[in-house]
């Protein structure tokens, strides 16, 4: 079992609020393995800040449905970790800065920074993150560790402070491929409550019950990835990724995406969630000592944007959609980047495209999962782009990426 730390985790910037332990053992599949939870899920009779000085005093009277449903397979809440305010960020030093367990003064990414510092850094077994244009899968690049998001409406979002419906999701971090998909199952679950989530179809499991095999397997490289700029150690580890799946049986090979320009595809994502996050957060807006002056500063330019702009970012989007459903037409999954770039030191220029490779997962609303992938000094990470439902096969294709 993980731990933890008070002195250590304080030193990273990882906890947020220490949850009580319970008095007897955990009974279920996870029993007895720590979960941290992000700050935007309820956690019964413990706070839910999602960052915002305004929502300091809130305390939640139950569970978000995704947190019961980890307490039902028998992990054991360590308690709240740090976030990017109100979940639009990809650094996590906002409203406190959370440390890079890899390397003390880089980020540990966002939003969801706190959940990957905490898995990297040993505190917990398994973390709740949310992901609106890559918040779980850029935490777990940063940080060396696997991030798994869903499908859309797997997860009910019930219980979790919103920052965009149209593009949120609930996901999990951990060490291994299996021990995420484990977590996204315990969190599954239709909910009424939540007007995205849809059942699964009968026998849908996240975990694979068998080892993957790869012969014959169609694996796409999206083109518009090919000529997009990226640190030389992400295109490595995409290349040998790829050069290992042919090694192990699968047909890997380019594919187009219609439609989709990484960077312009962003662009209106994040217009989309500003524009939402208006909407939603309206009280924060009118209220200057809420919420800091650039998360204020996005949702008026999101409220302001003009229903002509609005309306182009979603033409876009769904144009983006379109393409990248139409390219799994074609192949069982794609060969992604998960981000351009690896960690980088708090304080230097925060790069604009973070988002350009894990936001078409969303967009789409298709299960996508971030591993680990070796590199010199920072670790390196891919992405797996999957069919709607189709986890277990991605989570296959993970663990023979990951095996030795």
């Amino acid at each position: 079992m993980s731990g933890y730390d008070a002195a250590r985790d304080a030193a990273l910037g990882i906890f947020w609020h220490h949850a009580p332990q319970p008095a007897q053992p955990a009974e279920g599949p996870l029993a007895g393995l720590t979960l941290a939870v992000k700050d935007n899920l309820d956690v019964a009779g413990m706070p839910t800040t999602a960052g915002f000085a305004a929502y300091a005093g809130r305390i939640a009277a139950q569970d978000a449905p995704a947190v019961a449903g980890l307490r039902r397979a028998g992990v054991v809440i360590l308690g709240k970790v740090a976030m990017h305010e109100g979940a639009l960020g990809a650094t996590t030093d906002v409203p406190r800065l959370c440390h890079n367990p890899l390397r003390h003064g880089f980020t540990s990414g966002g939003s969801s920074g706190g959940s990957g510092a905490a898995v990297a850094a040993g505190f917990a077994d398994l973390a709740i993150g949310t992901d609106t244009m890559g918040s779980v899968r850029i935490p777990a690049a940063y940080c060396g560790v696997v991030g798994l998001k869903p499908t859309a409406g797997v997860v009910s979002r019930h219980g979790v402070v919103p920052l965009s419906p149209a593009l949120d999701h609930v996901g999990m971090l951990a060490r291994t491929p299996r021990l995420a998909a484990l977590g996204v199952e315990a969190m599954a679950g239709e909910d009424p409550r939540d007007p995205a989530s849809r059942p699964v179809p009968r026998g849908w499991r996240a975990v694979p019950q068998a080892a993957a095999t790869l012969h014959g397997l169609r694996i796409g490289l999206p083109k518009p990835i090919q000529a997009a700029p990226m640190e030389d150690a992400l295109r490595t580890a995409w290349d040998q990724a790829a050069a290992r799946l042919r090694d192990l049986g699968a047909e890997v090979r380019s594919v187009e995406i219609p439609g989709w320009d990484p960077g312009a595809t962003r662009r209106a994502g994040l217009l989309l969630i500003e524009a939402e996050a208006a909407a939603l957060h309206a009280d924060l807006l009118a209220a200057p000592d809420g919420a800091s002056q650039a998360f204020r500063a996005a949702l008026a330019y999101g409220r302001d944007a003009g229903t002509v702009r609005l309306a182009r970012a979603l033409f876009r989007l769904a144009e983006v959609r379109a393409g990248g459903l139409r390219a799994l037409d074609s192949c069982d999954a794609l060969l992604l980047p998960t981000a351009p770039q690896r960690a980088f030191a708090h304080g230097t220029p925060i790069p604009a495209d973070q988002a350009d490779f894990t936001a078409l997962a969303n967009i789409a609303g298709l299960p996508a999962i971030a591993i680990p992938w070796p590199a010199e000094g920072l670790p390196a990470s891919v992405q797996l782009v999957g069919h709607a439902w189709d986890e277990a096969r991605l989570v296959g294709i993970a663990e023979a990426l990951s095996a030795p």
